[in-house]
């Protein structure tokens, strides 16, 4: 009868290599860093961006870092959970999902005019005649998606916090059938009131504050009617399984681009990247998903 220790060798020579090829196999130190950014621009013009990322961390890391672009937050929480994405630039509700499903926790958030949180807005046509939301009453808007932190799930919640909604209605109670819009970012949301599709639109403050989505003649057609928040800011979201001394060499490397590297780190994270406690800094909007289970979105 012939031996099997070679076949058991052999078998368990292809399990330590396959085991070794997976960036995310939980305790393992990665040979690549991936690091995910959420679309909220045209792809194509955060190319520069992104190489330019890329070949920042890898200096600081001294390992290969792809920076990618996936289409929907579903696929970095996905990455999180098996291990295909090590740190992805998500918003506050992302955030919360990812730490409730265990697979991602904060590394560090973005700072706005020295404060970790910042506004929504409810944008219209700078000649438009509306001066509060309550003058929305029956006409058509535009939210930037249905996740979309400031641009749907704080303007509606404080529609309910201010009576014009109910918890359970949907926004349709006060818009109106047909006259509600779910795009896929700030960019559509804020195009459809520039071509006249939509009476407003809720967005990020920055869209219109800063030179970073829209272009300045767009901007100068337009004027904040209302603000809302506080909007806990963008957070880097690090998956749960990475090894912790990749974790620390991730922080050091973000943390690098505040020092070395502020005019990159504002046009991808737009402001300074800081540390902060992830209960207190997600808290709002855990109570603002609270509010919103019982509403029909």
């Amino acid at each position: 009868m012939k031996s099997r220790f070679p076949v058991v060798l052999i078998a368990l020579m292809v399990a330590i290599f396959v085991s070794g090829c997976g960036s995310g196999s939980p305790g393992d130190e990665v040979e690549r860093f991936v690091v995910a950014l959420r679309p909220d621009r045209d792809p194509d013009a955060m190319m520069e961006e992104k190489v330019a990322l890329e070949r920042f961390l890898r200096d600081r890391t001294g390992r290969p870092v792809e920076v990618i672009i996936p289409l929907s937050g579903a696929v970095i929480q996905e990455g999180l959970a098996n291990g295909t994405i090590d740190v992805a630039f998500v918003s506050a509700t992302e955030a919360v999902r990812a730490a409730d499903a265990g697979v991602g926790g904060i590394l560090l958030a973005t700072e706005i005019n020295g404060r970790p949180y910042y506004e929504s807005y409810w944008i219209t046509l700078r000649e438009a005649p509306y001066g509060n939301v309550e003058d929305l009453r029956g006409r058509p808007i535009a939210f930037s998606s249905r996740t979309s932190t400031s641009g749907m799930q704080v303007p509606v919640w404080d529609m309910v916090r201010r009576g014009l909604l109910a918890p359970t209605d949907r926004p349709e109670a006060f818009f109106g059938e047909g006259n509600v819009f779910y795009g896929t970012g700030y960019v559509s949301a804020a195009q459809r009131v520039l071509n006249g599709q939509a009476a407003a639109a809720a967005v990020s403050y920055y869209v219109l504050d800063k030179d970073k989505h829209l272009s300045a003649e767009d901007r100068s057609r337009l004027r904040r009617l209302a603000s809302q928040g506080p909007v806990p800011t963008h957070v880097l979201c690090v998956r749960t399984s990475l090894h912790p001394a990749d974790r620390i060499a991730l922080e050091a490397a973000f943390r690098a681009l505040n020092e070395q590297a502020a005019d990159l780190r504002d046009r991808m994270f737009t402001g300074p990247l800081i540390e902060v406690d992830e209960e207190t800094h997600l808290a709002p909007t855990r109570e603002i998903l609270a509010l919103l289970r019982s509403m029909p979105l």
